[in-house]
């Protein structure tokens, strides 16, 4: 088409040929294209007013060069399953850092690859600019511990009253057994963007009061310094979360398809100054905020079952996180704030579990720069979960359990033994700890020394369940 020949209508064909690009903004440039027509407005006249309606060509933001922005390494290998996963981690993060938002990184003592090349470790830390990955703190938002000092309290009777409280394994709990969740909580979710989703509140009811499965646990052990019971939980979001993580990255995609193409998917990002960056900011502080009431509702309903009296502090900390300090974004994923007042109801101490046959670390943190104010989160792993497994043979998981356990009481609460969460399958939680002191990244104030714990066991994955239920 030219602009000398006379239209009796102008298309979408015709915007296009001009340049324009197809969208919702469509019907609104047509509408107004026929009405200029209908007043006698040249198809020149016409182009020239819908002119700036174009949207402007955005700049391709390209990868950062190779090793243009280092990262802090804390962590040294005693053996050749450690230096083969060091060598993985320093081969991921390196292609993290060619992110375009990235200004600096570090790695910590318990790091381990967590996807394809180019995907956070766990124990790794990630600081951006005015911009927020999803992919960075990964669909297990907020996963964290809390600790609960329950006095002189019987171990076996706080682990009984957890196990008949707690709730393992997929999915929520069913009507007529579900926590209370708060009203309050809720309506701001309906506020929110992206929480506004009947998934998101659905799952917010049903997953109060749950745990999971995987890596999740609940323990029960006794204090080195006071001789006091202390219960610890380990989750993350559930369901809730990982609805929001799905909108984010969905979010984040179509940013990196616009901005920066050449980006890994799993690093894409939400500018944190756009709508929707300050939408999904505020989305993760409300998950936070639920996450922390899950595990409120279950110690609280062990103190109650357990009908314990002598109950001291509680502290909690959470791991898979973005955290802002000054004008950065802190992406953790598997690691630790370690400055004080990292939130408003932050302590001050934050602890670090590492197995379930050693104890939990209630520590200070020393906020270390070349940890950028990190320390780890538990002992992380050398090998994946399914080596661990050809790792031990032949060898009967009752059997596997009761000797690297013996004396403590350790139940599957959903399914079998789970053989990949053995302590066998971390790392050395002594050399963990040598590395936490040696590099400076925490103190440590007291250890749980352990009774015993809770986990899912060995839980068939749920879509096998859906494909069942589907025949």
């Amino acid at each position: 088409m030219t602009d000398d020949v006379t239209l009796t209508t102008i298309t979408g064909e015709d915007l296009i040929a001009w340049g324009h690009i197809p969208g919702a903004q469509f019907p609104a440039l047509l509408e107004r294209a026929a009405l200029k027509l209908a007043e006698g407005a040249s198809v020149q006249e016409i182009r020239a007013a819908l002119e700036v309606e174009k949207p402007q060509k955005v700049p391709k933001i390209p990868l950062l060069a190779a090793g243009a922005i280092p990262f802090h390494e804390n962590i040294r290998a005693a053996s050749p399953d450690e230096e083969d996963n060091i060598a993985k981690v320093r081969e991921t993060m390196t292609a993290v850092m060619r992110t375009p938002t990235v200004v600096s990184g570090a790695v910590m003592p318990d790091a381990c690859p967590a996807g394809p090349t180019g995907t956070i470790p766990v124990g790794g830390v990630v600081a951006t600019k005015n911009a927020i990955h999803p992919g960075m703190h990964s669909a297990d938002i907020c996963c964290s511990v809390m600790m609960t000092d329950l006095g002189d309290a019987d171990p076996k009777a706080v682990l009984d009253a957890a196990q008949a409280v707690t709730h393992f394994g997929p999915g929520g709990r069913r009507n007529g057994a579900r926590f209370t969740t708060s009203l309050k909580l809720l309506d701001a979710f309906r506020e929110n963007w992206f929480l506004n989703n009947p998934k998101i509140i659905r799952m917010a009811q049903e997953h109060m009061g749950t745990q999971g499965d995987g890596n999740h646990f609940l323990f029960v052990g006794r204090s080195r310094n006071s001789g006091r019971v202390a219960m610890v939980t380990h989750h993350g979001s559930r369901g809730p979360g990982a609805v929001l993580y799905k909108l984010g990255m969905d979010v984040a995609h179509k940013f990196r398809k616009r901005h920066s193409p050449q980006t890994l998917k799993q690093n894409a990002w939400i500018p944190a100054d756009s709508e929707e960056g300050i939408a999904y900011w505020e989305a993760l502080q409300l998950i936070r905020k639920w996450t922390k009431a899950n595990h409120n509702a279950i110690h609280q309903a062990t103190v109650e079952m357990a009908r314990l009296g002598d109950v001291g502090e509680r502290i909690w900390n959470e791991h898979n996180f973005v955290f802002k300090r000054g004008d950065l974004y802190f992406h953790g994923k598997g690691a630790t704030p370690a400055w004080d007042h990292y939130a408003a109801d932050a302590s001050g101490r934050t602890l670090i579990p590492l197995n379930m046959s050693e104890p939990v670390l209630v520590v200070r943190g020393t906020d270390a720069s070349h940890a950028l104010g990190f320390s780890p989160h538990g002992a992380g792993r050398n090998f994946s979960r399914s080596e661990h497994r050809r790792r031990m043979g032949d060898i009967p998981p009752e059997e596997q359990l009761k000797t690297e356990t013996k004396g403590l009481d350790v139940r599957f609460h959903a399914g079998g033994i789970d053989a990949s969460e053995l302590p066998s399958s971390y790392k050395s939680a002594a050399s963990v700890v040598q590395q936490i002191k040696d590099y400076g990244l925490a103190e440590i104030d007291d250890y749980i020394d352990p009774y015993g714990c809770v986990m899912a066991g060995d839980v068939p994955p749920f879509w096998l369940n859906r494909k069942k239920g589907r025949r």
